[in-house]
């Protein structure tokens, strides 16, 4: 087996796109090593072998160990690695970021600290939401009233179309069983968004703790993509499936989100997404490529060479 020391850093052309990723992989239970280039999950029932570089987030649930080495290569090949707790409902850690561009998260500060247009973002991202709506001109507080309303007639309508009673959104943090089978399936399905908005955070180095409509929690901007697709997504899988049967309804919720996610390939609509919120006008990616480019910034915005002493003067 390899080791970092005579193993170079993998550049972002040569790793998996984001988009192209499987959306998350949830273990538990199980002791992960490292064979060649892949991981393998170790339990009772033998031995998987999992390519790293096809992971875009790995859930590691109750009962998990984890190898120096399982963690190199997944580190190297820009998995995103989130330790959870039972039911996958508690957060512990992030991921590295597939790029070495600072392209999207300057932007993203850029955007952030204006007041103007950091309105303008969030009216972006209730269009996408709720296309039927045109946001321009909306206030903050009008925004999230019509974004209450919706949700919440959104509600309604997934339990009249299958059926079921339901009696108002009701999760107490930390315990996923206080709520009855959709309140639990709404959650489980609900973390899976949080994990998949957070793994692409990450990868495409963005800031979670920018958020434009959330704010004040290091996971803000991570909020924010994640309730792009809540109605959409979370929502439907979450009442269909207890809809099915009561039982069991978190793993059962988190496998038919996954399901779903790479079906309807929602990790490239997520990296789409962020691009046309920060940086709709480049044409050129600058997220794919090799290029450790690190400048300097001049007084009047200018990029300088860097690796030189300017003791000199710049000019």
């Amino acid at each position: 087996m390899s080791t970092i020391s005579r193993r170079g850093a993998s550049s972002p052309r040569e790793l998996t796109r984001m988009s192209d990723r499987i959306s998350f992989i949830y273990l538990e239970r199980c002791t992960l090593h490292r064979e060649d280039n892949a991981i393998t999950a170790e339990d009772a029932d033998g031995i998987t072998h999992i390519p790293s570089a096809t992971i875009g987030c790995l859930l590691l649930g109750p009962g998990t160990r984890v190898t120096h080495q399982a963690m190199s290569v997944l580190g190297d090949s820009g998995a995103g690695v989130v330790w959870v707790g039972e039911q996958g409902v508690r957060f512990y850690s992030g991921g590295r970021s597939l790029t070495r561009s600072s392209a999207l998260v300057e932007a993203q500060a850029i955007k952030w600290a204006n007041r103007r247009t950091r309105l303008e973002v969030a009216r972006a991202m209730y269009r996408m939401r709720f296309p039927d709506e045109d946001p321009a001109g909306l206030t903050r507080q009008e925004l999230l009233g019509r974004e209450g309303r919706r949700v919440k007639e959104r509600y309604r309508q997934e339990a009249a179309k299958y059926g079921i009673t339901w009696k108002g959104r009701h999760y107490i943090p930390g315990d996923f069983g206080s709520g009855d089978p959709v309140n639990q399936a709404v959650t489980a399905a609900a973390q899976c968004m949080y994990g998949i908005a957070q793994t692409t955070v990450a990868a495409l180095g963005c800031s979670p703790g920018l958020g434009f409509i959330h704010s004040g929690h290091e996971l803000a901007f991570v909020l924010d993509i994640a309730d792009l697709y809540k109605t959409e997504f979370a929502l439907p899988i979450a009442f269909r499936t207890v809809a099915e049967s009561p039982e069991d309804v978190g793993s059962r919720t988190r496998r038919a989100i996954r399901d779903e996610v790479n079906r309807v390939g929602l990790l490239r609509r997520c990296v789409d997404d962020i691009k046309s919120l920060l940086l709709p006008d480049v044409p050129d990616d600058p997220l794919n490529s090799d290029i450790d480019q690190v400048t300097l910034q001049g007084d009047h915005g200018e990029h300088l060479a860097s690796g030189r002493n300017y003791d000199e003067g710049l000019w």
